[in-house]
C-alpha cells in the first residue's frame, strides 16, 4: 500500500550540504559556535497561505537562558522579519481563522500567558492573566474564543492547608501516585482545559474534574481540537483514578460549555492527538493499542463522524505515525514517519489508507500545511546541518530553504555528514548505525573511537542536529564516531522495537559488541586501543552494564543512567514502564528478571574509567541511581568523577550548564582517548 513519490530530494541534498568558501580553512566546531545557533521551530502556515510564521529560540552564556521570538517569511521566498520582541519570551503561534489575529503565549509579564497580535498592526494585547500562567492555544473556529491550558490547585481547599492554617510551609502532602513527573511536583496540581473570550473576560473552567486535561502522561501532538462547525471539542484524557501504573489515555468530546463529555474510545492504551477532517466528517486520533506499552506501534485511526464506525488506516504497517495533519480536502492526512535513522513525511488517503512518502532524508521536525493542501512547511536538520525552515511541495517537489540562520555560523566548519553502516547483529537480523568522521579527517591516520549508547530504550539515532547529544561536538576532538540503533530502536518496525522489552542485557548488547566487531573490521582507521562509550537513561543503563561485562573500552560516561534496576522501580513515577520492560514488580514473581538485569550485580567486574553525570530534578530515574554507582566505582578503587546539576532533569538544558557538560565529558574521555586534534570545545 506504499508508494514512494519523487520528491526532489537531490535539491534537497544540495541544499543541506555546509556552505564552504573555497578561501576557508576549515575548521571543528566549538562549544561557542554551538550554543550560538538559531533554532527554528513551530512552523504555521496562514490562512491565506501566502506566509509562515515560526519560532526561533536564540541562547545567551551571559544570560543562562534561551529567548525565543516569532518571526515571519514569505511562502515564496524573500526577507523574514520578527513579529514578536520586548522582554521574556514568545511562542505558540497559532493564526485565527480568518489570519486576522495571532494568538501566542509569552512571558513578557512575568508568567507565560495568552497574548494576541492583530497581523493588521498595533501592539498585542494580553488575554489572560492567570497566577498559575496559560499555554497551548487553540482557537474557536467562529475565531471568538481561546482555549488554552492552565494548572491550578487541587483540590481546593486541600488537606494541606487546613493542617497549616495560618503558618504555610513549603511542605507537600500526597495520597496518591503521581505525585511528580519528569522535573516538577503534581502533588495538588491538576492541569484543566479553559476557555477565554479573545477580547478577554472571564476565564471558564471547562474540566472541573479530578483529572489532568489535557493528559500530561504520554501527550501527543496538540491534544486538543475543535469540530469545525463549533459544536465539538475533544481532548486526551487518562480516565483512571491511578495513572502512574497503565497507559489509559482516552478521546473525548465535550460540548464547548463543558458539558456532555463522553469518551470517544475506550481501548485501554494510549489515544492521543484528536484532529478533526475540515469537512468535520471524520475524528483522526493516534493509537497507541496495547495497554502499557509507551513504545507501541503508533495507529493512525479515523472515526467517521456519520457512521460511528472506526477505521485502523494503518493497521497493515509496521512503522508508526507522529505528528498528523489533515489535508484541506478531507481526502488524505499528513504525518511524519520515523524510518531507518531518519524523519520523512507521508500522505496517507482517507479513508483507503494508501500512503506515499513525499519526503525522507535528514529529520522532518514540526510541518504545516498550507490552506489549498498545496505547499508544507517543515523543520529540517541533518548531522551536519542545524535547523532550518524549509518548504516544498505537498508531493515533496520543490524543496527550498525559507530561512538561513546558520549559514554563516557553519560556513567555515569542517562538519562530516552521518555514513550509514550495518551488520548482523542478535537473532541473526540486519542492525543499522550512523558513522561520523572528525574534522581533517585522514584515511592513512588511525582515529580514536567514541561509541554512543541512546536512551528510551525503545528510541534511535537519527541523521539530526541533535541539540544535547550532538555528533558534530563529539567528533569535533578528533573521535570517529559511532551510532548504533540496536533491537528494541524505533523506526525499524514494531517487532524490532518490541524485541528488547524483558532482555535489557542481553540482545542489545550483543548488537553493540558485534557492532564494534563490524565498525573495527570495515574502518581501519579506527583504533581499537582507543575507544570510548557514553550514554545517558537507557544509554546510562548500558553504559553501567557494559562496565560490568567487557573491558574493550578504555573509558565511559554515564548520564542519568540506571544502576539499580530494583530501586529504579521504586523511585521513578510512570510505572507502567518498568512493569511493561520487566513483565511486573519486584516484589513478587519478578525479582528475578530485574535482579537478571541489574547492573548492581556486576560491580565486581567494575574496572573501567567512568565520568558519571546525574541532575536533582531528574524524576525518571532518580539522583539516587547515579550516587548508588559512583559509590560502587569508587569502592571497586576505579577512577571516577561524578558531575552533578542542582538545576537540571533528565535534560542538561541551561546554556552555563550544558558548557560544562560539554567541557567534562570531553576532558574526560581526551584524559583516556588522548584524540590527535585539539578538543573543539575549548
Amino acid at each position: 500500500m506504499v508508494r514512494m513519490v519523487a520528491t526532489g530530494l537531490s535539491l534537497a541534498a544540495l541544499l543541506l550540504a555546509p556552505v564552504k568558501s573555497p578561501a576557508q580553512q576549515a575548521r571543528p566546531l566549538r562549544f561557542e559556535d554551538f550554543i550560538g545557533l538559531a533554532v527554528p521551530g513551530d512552523p504555521q502556515i496562514t490562512p491565506d497561505g501566502k506566509s509562515v510564521a515560526y519560532t526561533v529560540t536564540r541562547y545567551s552564556l551571559k544570560d543562562d537562558r534561551g529567548t525565543t521570538r516569532i518571526w515571519i517569511a514569505p511562502l515564496d521566498g524573500g526577507a523574514a522579519h520578527a513579529l514578536t520582541g520586548g522582554p521574556g519570551s514568545d511562542s505558540n503561534p497559532r493564526w485565527s481563522p480568518d489570519g486576522s489575529q495571532l494568538a501566542f503565549v509569552s512571558t513578557r509579564s512575568g508568567t507565560p500567558q495568552i497574548w494576541t497580535l492583530p497581523t493588521t498592526g498595533g501592539e498585542a494585547r494580553q488575554v489572560t492573566t492567570l497566577e498559575t500562567g496559560a499555554s497551548s492555544p487553540v482557537w474557536s473556529p467562529d475565531g471568538r474564543t481561546i482555549y488554552f491550558v492552565s494548572d491550578l490547585e487541587w483540590p481546593t481547599p486541600s488537606k494541606l492547608d487546613q493542617l497549616e492554617e495560618s503558618y504555610p510551609t513549603n511542605a507537600l502532602i500526597w495520597d496518591h501516585l503521581l505525585y511528580r513527573h519528569w522535573n516538577e511536583w503534581r502533588a495538588g496540581r491538576r492541569q484543566h482545559l479553559f476557555s477565554v473570550p479573545v477580547g478577554g473576560g472571564e476565564v471558564r473552567d471547562l474540566t472541573p474534574w479530578d483529572r489532568d486535561v489535557p493528559t500530561i502522561t504520554l501527550p501527543g501532538y496538540g491534544d486538543v481540537g475543535a469540530s469545525p462547525d463549533g459544536t465539538e471539542i475533544a481532548f486526551a484524557m487518562n480516565p483512571d483514578s491511578v495513572v502512574t501504573t497503565g497507559t489509559n489515555n482516552d478521546i473525548f468530546v465535550m460540548q464547548p460549555d463543558g458539558t456532555g463529555r463522553k469518551a470517544v474510545t475506550t481501548n485501554k492504551g494510549d489515544q492521543n492527538t484528536p484532529a478533526y477532517a475540515p469537512n468535520g466528517r471524520y475524528l483522526a486520533y493516534r493509537s497507541q493499542p496495547t495497554p502499557g506499552f509507551e513504545a507501541d506501534r503508533t495507529h493512525l485511526m479515523i472515526l467517521d463522524q456519520r457512521s460511528g464506525e472506526t477505521a485502523d488506516l494503518t493497521g497493515d504497517w509496521s512503522l508508526s505515525v507522529g505528528q498528523i495533519v489533515w489535508a484541506p480536502d478531507s481526502k488524505s492526512i499528513y504525518a511524519t514517519v520515523e524510518e531507518r535513522g531518519r524523519v520523512g513525511v507521508y500522505r496517507i488517503a482517507v479513508p483507503e489508507g494508501t500512503r506515499e512518502r513525499v519526503l525522507y532524508g535528514g529529520t522532518v521536525g514540526s510541518f504545516s500545511l498550507g490552506p489549498d493542501g498545496n505547499a508544507l512547511a517543515f523543520i529540517h536538520s541533518t548531522a551536519n546541518r542545524p535547523q532550518e525552515l524549509f518548504a516544498a511541495g505537498s508531493d515533496g517537489t520543490n524543496m527550498r530553504a525559507l530561512t538561513h540562520l546558520n549559514d554563516q555560523a557553519v560556513a567555515g566548519l569542517d562538519m562530516k555528514p552521518a555514513e550509514d553502516f550495518a551488520f548482523v547483529g542478535a537473532m541473526g537480523d540486519s542492525v543499522h548505525g550512523f558513522l561520523i568522521k572528525p574534522p581533517g579527517f585522514d584515511p592513512s591516520r588511525k582515529y580514536p573511537l567514541v561509541y554512543l549508547v541512546h536512551g528510551g530504550p525503545q528510541g534511535a539515532w537519527e541523521d539530526q542536529w541533535h541539540p544535547r547529544w550532538n555528533y558534530q561536538m563529539f567528533a569535533a576532538p578528533g573521535y570517529v564516531l559511532a551510532a548504533v540503533n540496536f533491537h528494541g530502536s524505533t523506526g525499524y518496525g514494531q517487532a524490532f522495537t518490541n524485541s528488547i522489552s524483558e532482555h535489557w542485557g542481553d540482545r542489545p548488547y550483543e548488537d553493540l559488541m558485534k557492532g564494534v566487531d563490524a565498525l573495527l573490521k570495515r574502518y581501519p582507521f579506527i583504533d581499537p586501543d582507543r575507544m570510548g562509550a557514553a550514554g545517558a537513561s537507557y544509554g546510562g543503563y548500558m553504559i553501567y552494564w557494559m562496565e560490568g561485562h567487557t573491558d574493550r573500552f578504555k573509558v565511559l560516561v554515564d548520564h542519568d543512567g540506571v544502576f539499580n534496576t530494583v530501586s529504579m522501580f521504586g523511585s521513578t513515577e510512570e510505572l507502567w514502564f518498568p512493569l511493561h520492560e520487566f513483565g511486573g514488580n519486584p516484589y513478587g514473581s519478578q525479582r528475578d528478571l530485574y535482579e537478571k538485569w541489574s547492573p548492581l550485580n556486576f560491580v565486581k567486574n567494575w574496572k573501567t574509567p567512568m565520568l558519571v553525570v546525574h541532575s536533582q530534578h531528574d524524576y525518571r530515574l532518580d539522583l539516587s541511581q547515579g550516587l548508588q554507582a559512583f559509590t560502587a566505582l569508587q569502592q571497586m578503587g576505579v577512577p571516577s568523577r561524578f558531575l552533578y546539576f542542582p538545576d537540571e532533569f533528565h535534560f542538561v538544558t541551561k546554556p552555563r550548564d550544558r558548557r560544562l557538560w560539554w567541557a567534562t565529558v570531553l576532558d574526560w574521555l581526551g584524559a583516556y582517548l588522548h584524540p590527535q586534534a585539539e578538543v573543539g570545545s575549548r
